[in-house]
């Protein structure tokens, strides 16, 4: 499970590009954790990474 920093570091996006993103349905949702707290799982992450190294520019 990847906290938000931690996938900022990763994908290079910040997180109000992130979130836009995930309201386009153009990146991973994450999952709730806890009360307030949520994590992207890794694989998702990857997926979504490895998917877009696939897709021509």
């Amino acid at each position: 499970m990847l906290r938000r920093p931690e996938v900022q570091a990763r994908v290079g996006l910040s997180r109000s590009t992130i979130y836009d993103m995930m309201a386009l349905g153009a990146f991973p949702r994450p999952v709730r954790i806890g009360r307030r707290a949520v994590a992207w799982r890794e694989s998702d992450i990857t997926a979504w990474m490895n998917g877009r190294l696939r897709t021509p520019v």
